[in-house]
């Protein structure tokens, strides 16, 4: 809070084009940090999903980019950020932080940025990752704090030239909706649960090439499918594949939800299949608070969350017939369902809450603020 008393006000500068990983960050920020003395505002360069799906209720600006470098956004919150008397600006990708950077210059204010994800590896066209980099390295030119979700993303910065002192790591964190449910073990048909924004680092062919060898291994059980896909061209690649495959039948596509956790319910275990790409994915953390064993893959970050055989289980990354065995000893009883479920969402209470998330950011916020 501010001398008078008052929450300090803040403005997160956001694309706003989905409701991912990153956008529910945002918003549980906007939730919790009122509790440390921080009002939160977004403004959406990108606005769609996340002025629908969000839970958090502050002031959201909708000021539409008219193309990828257009900077006419930057004026406009510059103007509200002095007049409104905003401290200072949070960026979270290289297209929010083009526009916050010039903003945060216009109007005297410092720049925090967030690092959901390794911006050289974050799509598979390495043009677009080079371009991305360049744009975010140039906009981050006198930035006041880097904020990655993870260990691994902190060694990254570090070795992308970031001094230690510019770096404030602050592991991702969701709410708990309760306590630990009291489930039964499956006894006959298994639900693999899938929640993703799906798209080709995803690794969504390496699942349903794993649900197709499940199959063959006569295993009963279905792929429940949560969330949308990021083109039609791979939604059609994917569905094609599964025809191929013969395990369309046993796919149930759900599309995009906004209350995901009525989908973990139905869940027996819930597979994150990256191929590369990551920070510390939320549904990750969201299937462990709801007590549903996560099996993911090693890339970075995903070891700082999982630990095979306690907190979940982890395949080799593009490997469909390492994960179908995975699963299958899963299935099998070679590891301890309702132990993994145990562990897994004490560690997400005791490390990986909204609250301590908040708290983390908040910490940031005040050192550069000097409360």
């Amino acid at each position: 809070m501010n001398a008078s008393g008052k929450k300090t006000k803040v403005m997160h500068v956001i694309n706003g084009e989905f409701f991912a990983g990153a956008e529910r960050v945002q918003d549980i920020l906007a939730l919790r940090l009122p509790d440390y003395g921080y009002e939160v505002s977004f403004a959406c360069v990108k606005p769609a999903q996340f002025s629908v799906c969000r839970n958090s209720v502050g002031p959201l600006f909708e000021l539409p980019m008219k193309s990828k470098y257009d900077l006419a956004p930057a004026w406009d919150i510059a103007h509200t950020v002095k007049q409104d008397g905003y401290a200072l600006l949070h960026t979270h990708t290289p297209r929010s932080v083009l526009i916050g950077r010039l903003a945060a210059c216009l109007a005297g204010v410092p720049l925090v940025h967030h690092v959901h994800s390794p911006t050289t590896r974050d799509t598979e066209s390495f043009w677009r990752n080079r371009t991305n980099a360049i744009v975010e390295r140039l906009s981050l030119t006198g930035v006041a704090r880097l904020i990655p979700v993870s260990k691994n993303l902190e060694d990254y910065l570090r070795n992308q030239g970031w001094p230690l002192e510019r770096i404030s790591m602050v592991a991702n964190g969701v709410v708990t909706p309760g306590p630990l449910s009291s489930r039964s073990r499956p006894d006959m048909e298994w639900v693999i649960g899938s929640v993703a924004l799906y798209r080709p680092r995803k690794g969504m062919e390496v699942l349903i090439q794993a649900l197709s060898n499940l199959r063959k291994m006569g295993k009963a059980l279905r792929l429940r499918a949560v969330g949308t896909f990021e083109t039609l061209e791979y939604e059609k690649i994917i569905k094609t594949m599964a025809e191929e495959l013969g395990v369309s039948d046993v796919i149930d596509w759900i599309g995009f939800t906004k209350d995901v956790n009525v989908e973990f319910e139905k869940m027996d275990m819930m597979v994150l299949p990256s191929l590369y790409g990551e920070g510390m994915p939320m549904v990750i953390l969201e299937a462990m608070a709801m007590g549903v064993p996560v099996i993911s893959t090693d890339v970075e970050g995903i070891s700082e969350v999982i630990q095979h055989g306690s907190t979940g289980l982890v395949a080799t990354a593009g490997d469909a017939e390492c994960l179908a065995n995975i699963l299958a000893d899963l299935i099998n009883g070679k590891y301890d369902w309702n132990a993994i479920r145990k562990e897994a969402y004490e560690f997400q209470v005791n490390c990986l809450s909204d609250h301590s998330m908040a708290r983390g950011v908040a910490q940031v916020y005040d050192t550069i603020l000097n409360k």
